[in-house]
């Protein structure tokens, strides 16, 4: 049994807790030595007893016992790990938590405490605790967690060296573009931007084909884990035997065909980013075990009875569902949803997006024409129709259904061609092209009221776009080829979020 440093126990000669365990991320004895913690407890037995055991250990270790003097110390001197009880009399841990953050936002901060409820613990997550030590721990525990914490620290170093070495060699390159001005999605990605220096585990909603994965793509390339890998799985992509394979790795011998010892991608991700995509379609048994790795860093393979490594991941998820009724409905478990989303990135729908598919349309055109043709040739254009065309559009799909939409567009497309209504493929629900003469479908499950609704709508935006294009935008023009008034002309536009070209409504 191992002597609890919580309860105010120095580890004893001889005993287990001084037989400093395998160093997992095997970190140079210099580098442990240049690594300074602060340990900062009001209880003198704790925090003492922390100190030895990180000083045996190789770390750089200063302690206070008042908040108000660890208040003071962070804002004059710079540590890369911070040890912190949560509840002390006078200054809270959550104050030096933000203070050190403040002063240093690269700072990696534990909290530990004495009541580890989720409601505090989450709370101190969100603020940007890097994670949370619950007393009564062992001098084992806190070995592991200060080495994992250790790790992150030298992954950190590495990354910003090899960044100012590309800034110096090549300046200054986003690599994911993410475009959009629409202010749901400027604020997810402000978001996103804001979480992707912290090590903070982020759980990204919305329908298939929003852009969750270009989302975890750019939080880990903006991330200290950036010189390492971001290691992408599809939960709903494996069946259960074969996913906790994949994931945790397997021993030799431990099913039919493990006829050689395997690594998992949580080891291939140690150090960087493992993207969990459709979290929710993952089993439940696998969810705990998985559940098991976030907290103590611990992964066991398929078919081992021991520990096979120590890791140190960020999780990244992501979900086409609804996070918090899958929760609801025991789809997902409660206590991984909490580790999972501590910070919550929801990605609005295409249809929520009408100003970005123009930008979008018109990206995916000059990148796809120069991926498809000859350099040199004109891009064709999009022509006012197109886009209004574009607009009305249900999108189901998303982004991804209209990339593949302008794909088709640039491959069948002739230089400087000016790109009309008629030259867009139209996918409708259920894969069904539309009839060459452009009428409607009728879906004959769909009750009389409803259907009629669909079809005239359907035919209402057919019809504007087709017009619009005929007329070369001159509102004044499409009113009389409609034999409408342009008021009424306005009115179905703008029920069908038509961008109108004012400029040309009084001249032809």
């Amino acid at each position: 049994m191992e002597s609890s440093l919580a309860d105010g126990s120095a580890p004893h000669e001889g005993s287990a807790d001084t037989q400093s365990p395998p160093d997992p991320f095997s970190i140079p004895s210099e580098v442990k030595a240049s690594i300074r913690i602060l340990v900062v407890d009001d209880e003198r037995t704790l925090r003492e007893s922390c100190s030895t055991v990180l000083q045996m250990e190789g770390y750089n270790v200063t302690v206070v016992g008042r908040g108000s003097e660890a208040l003071d110390t962070v804002k004059r001197r710079r540590f890369d790990i911070i040890l912190v009880d949560l509840y002390m009399s006078q200054v809270s841990g959550m104050d030096i938590l933000g203070a050190a953050l403040k002063a240093h936002k690269d700072t990696i901060v534990v909290v530990m405490t004495g009541n580890p409820s989720v409601t505090s613990s989450i709370e101190a997550l969100r603020a940007g605790a890097w994670d949370y030590l619950p007393k009564p721990f062992s001098a084992t525990h806190l070995q592991v967690l200060i080495g994992r914490a250790s790790h992150a620290v030298m992954v950190a170093r590495e990354t910003n060296e090899l960044r100012t070495q590309l800034m110096q060699q090549h300046g200054h390159s986003e690599k994911f573009t993410l475009i959009g001005i629409s202010a749901p999605f400027r604020q997810a990605v402000e978001l996103a931007r804001k979480v992707a220096g912290t090590d903070a585990s982020v759980l990204i909603s919305g329908e298939s084909g929003t852009g969750k994965e270009v989302i975890a793509q750019y939080i880990h390339h903006n991330s200290r884990r950036s010189s390492r890998t971001m290691v992408p799985i599809n939960c709903a992509a494996l069946p259960e035997p074969l996913l906790e394979s994949e994931m945790f790795g397997h021993r030799k011998g431990a099913f039919t065909g493990a006829d050689r010892e395997k690594a998992g991608l949580l080891e291939t991700a140690s150090g960087g980013t493992l993207f969990l995509d459709e979290l929710t379609e993952m089993s439940l048994p696998l969810q705990a075990k998985l559940l098991r790795v976030i907290q103590d860093g611990v992964v066991r393979r398929v078919g081992s009875e021991q520990q096979d490594a120590v890791v140190d991941v960020r999780f990244i998820s992501a979900t086409n569902r609804d996070p918090q009724e899958a929760v609801s409905t025991g789809v997902l478990r409660e206590d991984l949803f909490y580790r999972l989303r501590v910070v919550p990135i929801k990605l609005p729908p295409l249809r929520k997006r009408l100003e970005d598919i123009p930008l979008l349309a018109n990206h995916f055109l000059t990148h796809y024409w120069h991926r498809h043709r000859q350099t040199g040739d004109r891009i064709p254009r999009l022509s006012e129709g197109s886009i209004g065309f574009l607009r009305s559009r249900p999108w189901r799909g998303n982004v991804r259904e209209l990339q593949n939409v302008i794909e088709h567009v640039a491959v069948l497309a002739e230089p400087d061609q000016t790109i009309e209504p008629k030259d867009i493929p139209i996918y409708e629900d259920g894969g069904d092209w539309l009839p060459e003469n452009g009428a409607p479908m009728v879906n004959m499950d769909e009750a009389f009221h409803l259907a009629k609704e669909r079809v005239i709508g359907q035919f209402e935006r057919e019809y504007l776009a087709r017009l619009v294009s005929r007329a070369g935008g001159n509102m004044s023009k499409a009113a009389r080829l409609a034999g409408i008034d342009r008021t009424t002309l306005y009115r179905l536009m703008d029920k069908h979020s038509f961008q109108r070209n004012e400029g040309s409504s009084s001249s032809e």
